[in-house]
């Protein structure tokens, strides 16, 4: 009898461990959430521990599965991240629900490596990509010039572009601060590092440095964009030549005619757009839709995230996963773009009446994300304002899109590969 009890208690023993190892951790993303920006982190630290999880599209608001471990548990509680315990039976449920609506389990795979492109002297509050990446705990490396024409790009899956002007024009700033020292050193800083890689001047050197970023893609990267990097980079793999003012004219004066000269075949998201060369007008070109530092500068309002088929547009779905779908608008120096210089692929994520404020593709392998404005909690962002504190902000569904981002490439190729 002893034997037979001691069998039992062993089979219940491994039947408990089992049940036990099977069991998952919910992290919510629908309102309940306590933190959705650090949810990121804590699925991006479980990736990075050479675990598997899930992301659950169109499950409340996006949810993520995780194992359930210590671990977990632990850094959950660290960051401040509700999360449910499921045993099989809950998960069981979840994976009805989800095969029966318009839901998509998505295995993550791998915590992709991330690079922002900032310039050298740039300040963590300048960038909201930085700012979330910092408050989520997800750690990235920063790269410029040197290391895109250098060809390092190639150690990073993912990759952020800094509100850089691509054109080389400054963004215009030289019409407000042309005296500021902060200027000064920028155009200093940039022509040094033209002429210490050849190029002839500022615009001839980030075109090329554009012309690096495309290859990136082309060869299976992925791209964030969002403010003036977005617009910028279109223009400069375009090939516009723009004026940067008497002074700092550097050998590419103003072109009245380079629109006409523009080779569209080369950009990924814009086409037949208008240059804005007037070194006295505050604006790149007419894809911005607001216009922001002109004269005929549109108001704010609110945009609209689609709802897609999780199961038919499974990238699209992750790039929108969010609580809420109505979020309000911001002003950056490139807001939103407007529709009717989309080129035909690209595909919307969110709109603002006629406006796109939200928009992706593909090109070669890799794909590209453009997201205008500045910063998502900071609608009227100025130059010397103070630096956005996101634990006021821990639910922010503007900061959720950027996040989504960053973990879109450690899904499983094969649903990366669907259209």
């Amino acid at each position: 009898m002893r034997f037979v009890r001691a069998a039992v208690l062993a089979i219940s023993l491994l039947a408990t461990a089992r049940t036990a190892s099977a069991q998952w951790i919910l992290v919510p993303m629908d309102r309940v959430q306590a933190n959705h920006l650090r949810a990121y982190g804590v699925t991006y630290w479980v990736l990075q521990q050479s675990q598997k999880a899930e992301w659950l599209l169109n499950y409340r608001g996006g949810s993520f599965l995780l194992p359930d471990t210590p671990g977990v548990r632990r850094e959950a509680a660290l960051r401040g991240v509700s999360i449910e315990p499921m045993d099989a039976s809950a998960e069981a449920r979840m994976r009805a629900t989800v095969a029966a609506s318009n839901m998509e389990a998505v295995p993550l795979e791998r915590a992709p490596r991330v690079a922002v492109y900032t310039p050298p002297n740039s300040e963590i509050w300048d960038d909201a990509v930085t700012m979330a990446l910092e408050y989520a705990g997800i750690p990235y490396e920063t790269v410029w010039d040197t290391e895109v024409l250098g060809g390092g790009l190639s150690d990073y899956e993912w990759m952020h572009l800094h509100h850089e002007d691509f054109t080389g024009q400054y963004s215009k700033f030289f019409l407000t601060y042309g005296g500021a020292d902060w200027l000064q050193d920028e155009v200093d800083r940039n022509q040094e590092m033209a002429r210490s890689v050849g190029a002839p001047n500022v615009p001839e050197m980030k075109k090329r440095v554009a012309t690096a970023i495309r290859a990136y893609i082309e060869g299976g990267g992925f791209l964030f964009a969002m403010c003036s990097g977005t617009e910028t980079l279109e223009l400069a793999l375009a090939g516009a030549r723009v004026d940067i003012a008497a002074a700092y004219a550097d050998g590419n004066p103003a072109d009245p005619d380079a629109s006409s000269k523009m080779d569209w075949g080369r950009t990924m998201a814009f086409t037949g757009a208008q240059v804005q060369v007037s070194p006295t007008v505050n604006a790149f070109s007419d894809i911005d839709s607001h216009q922001v530092n002109t004269p005929w500068r549109k108001e704010l309002g609110a945009y609209t995230l689609f709802d897609f088929s999780a199961k038919f547009d499974p990238v699209p779905s992750m790039l929108t996963q969010n609580h809420v779908s109505v979020l309000p608008d911001f002003y950056g120096l490139t807001t939103a773009f407007a529709d009717n210089l989309l080129k035909p692929a690209t595909v919307v994520l969110a709109h603002e009446g006629t406006w796109a404020k939200y928009i992706h593709g593909n090109l070669g392998e890799g794909t590209w994300t453009y997201f205008g404005g500045h910063d998502p909690e900071d609608p009227e962002h100025q130059i010397g304002d103070p630096p956005t504190d996101l634990a006021a902000h821990p639910n922010s569904p503007g900061y959720r899109l950027i996040l989504n981002n960053v973990l879109f490439p450690a899904a499983k190729k094969q649903t990366l590969k669907t259209d």
